[in-house]
């Protein structure tokens, strides 16, 4: 017999790469909200809040009036918050808040009576005082950095012997938020 034909080596089949899988895309994150501003003279109390807008303190305030129009030096302005001369209103920002804006002085309704003196507070630590504000003087303007801060007080001091029972003004008053 003959010897059997060597066999010739058959290629190895070409392997097919399994194929990876496929990366779940990263989801596009939430964009921040838009920027927004908060006008004291709509905010809610925090009982009747939800927690996601800046909001009243009800059992760490005093009593505000919020309006739709105030008057002080004899300019009118389209909203603000009228308080007692003696008074101190806290107001959970519950959101990134980068500034607080307002006009401040004494009501035009005390017919040329009243003297006071506006602070606002942020987290406890005072970061505005204005000079003492008179009856028909022009409204101050007050802005402050709210960058990092929750919590804010907005407080009015009498400075003659029967302004705690007038009125002074945080006129045009609002958070700038996000």
């Amino acid at each position: 017999p003959s010897p059997a034909p060597t066999p010739k080596p058959t290629p190895a089949p070409t392997r097919t790469p399994t194929p990876s899988p496929t990366p779940t895309p990263t989801p596009t994150p939430t964009p921040p909200p838009a920027p927004a501003d908060y006008q004291w003279s709509e905010l809610s109390y925090d009982l009747t809040g939800d927690g996601s807008e800046p909001e009243m303190r009800l059992y760490e305030s005093s009593w505000v009036w919020q309006r739709g129009g105030v008057s002080i030096g004899g300019e009118q302005y389209a909203h603000g918050v009228t308080v007692h001369g003696r008074s101190s209103v806290t107001i959970d920002l519950n959101r990134q808040c980068a500034a607080y804006k307002a006009l401040v002085g004494v009501d035009d309704m005390n017919l040329g009576l009243g003297r006071f003196s506006f602070s606002v507070y942020a987290d406890g630590v005072r970061l505005w005082q204005s000079p003492v504000v008179k009856a028909g003087d022009a409204a101050v303007p007050v802005q402050v950095n709210l960058a990092g801060r929750e919590t804010v007080r907005l407080v009015v001091e009498p400075r003659g012997t029967v302004d705690n029972l007038l009125l002074a003004d945080w006129a045009e008053s609002k958070f700038s938020c996000r």
